[in-house]
């Protein structure tokens, strides 16, 4: 009988001098692997059963090989062929379930199976991923453990040589491990691995995305997307913006921004929104933001929560310039929209 597993991967990575992992670097990681073939995978690299991460030889590595030459896995062939004279440590990770990581190398693929786009935001349980994720230094010669940073730059410039550190960070930049196709990403540094970045998407300069975050493609990020939010297609964010995450205040709320929508240079999004809404420039809206609901008339029908819009489409949300007061119109009547928010109390 089959048995479906999670995920499957085969990759490169470095260690401290204690022999621990700092990270890796998986070129294909695999979505639901082939059962037959993962059974064969087994024998060959002592597999048990579970979520393991197995460190590999250049004789098991040269057994892969021919195990994926006969079974016409070309991708993994040539991976297992590239790496079998490495003197990097090699490894195996199979996860049999999406349980939470337990290792640093089970921690990597999962946030290589988002910047692979194999799965999307909020796709794959990473819960208590922050303490397998050592703080490295990472330098022009990879990753460098804090501890022995000073003296890998004694012996650099001693050999003549800068070790330039680029950041001090748990997250590396998406781009050293995977470039997704159709992208266009202007400043690098700015995307961390784990981050899903959709064909079609422009990050420029000062757009940021975090790692379980991302665009569906087709969009100008220009702004913020911070943890957990994922953008829709056609939508951009302007310059400055920014969109409160689950690790910036939003509990539990999950931040997203529907098709077609735009907020404006230095404005911020604390609801979800629907499709083709627009935040103008400069406004912050959070849930808790008292908003006055305007008819076709520009009167005012009702003050309400921001958060009570939540998801709805079609929204234009702006800060009056005489009274400061945030008003939200919509190409539906005010009375329709809100016989709409109050259909379901």
């Amino acid at each position: 009988m089959s048995h479906q597993y999670f995920s499957l991967a085969i990759g490169v990575g470095s260690k401290n001098q204690k022999g621990q992992w700092l990270e890796v670097f998986y070129p294909n990681p695999v979505l639901n692997p082939d059962s037959a073939l993962l059974e064969k995978i087994s024998s060959l690299v002592g597999y048990t059963g579970g979520n393991q991460s197995i460190e590999l030889d250049s004789k098991t590595l040269h057994a892969l090989e021919d195990l994926f030459v006969d079974n016409k896995e070309t991708t993994l062939a040539t991976i297992t062929r590239s790496l079998e004279e490495s003197a990097q440590p090699r490894v195996i990770t199979i996860l049999e379930t999406d349980d939470a990581p337990t290792s640093t190398p089970e921690a990597y693929l999962k946030l290589h199976l988002l910047s692979h786009r194999l799965v999307k935001p909020h796709g794959v349980n990473l819960q208590g991923i922050f303490p397998l994720l050592p703080n490295v230094a990472w330098t022009n010669e990879g990753a460098v453990d804090l501890e022995e940073l000073p003296a890998r730059q004694l012996q650099a410039r001693a050999e003549g040589r800068l070790l330039s550190v680029n950041s001090v960070d748990k997250f590396p930049k998406m781009t050293d491990y995977v470039v997704p196709a159709g992208v266009r990403i202007a400043h690098t540094a700015r995307v961390r691995l784990g981050a899903y970045v959709g064909e079609g998407t422009t990050i420029m300069h000062e757009g940021f995305i975090n790692f379980n975050a991302g665009t569906e493609g087709t969009s100008m990020i220009e702004g913020r997307v911070s943890a957990g939010v994922m953008v829709g297609k056609g939508s951009d964010l302007g310059g400055g913006c920014s969109t409160m995450g689950t690790l910036s205040g939003g509990n539990n709320i999950v931040i997203s921004v529907g098709e077609n929508c735009l907020i404006g240079a230095n404005a911020g999004l604390g609801i979800p929104l629907g499709d083709r809404c627009i935040i103008e420039a400069g406004l912050y809206l959070t849930a808790a933001s008292k908003v006055q609901i305007l008819d076709d008339k520009k009167t005012v029908v009702e003050v309400i929560k921001a958060g009570d819009l939540a998801g709805k489409s079609d929204l234009l949300f702006r800060r009056n310039s005489l009274t400061g007061a945030i008003e939200c119109l919509t190409n539906k009547s005010a009375i329709e929209l809100n016989d709409e928010l109050h259909s379901h109390n």
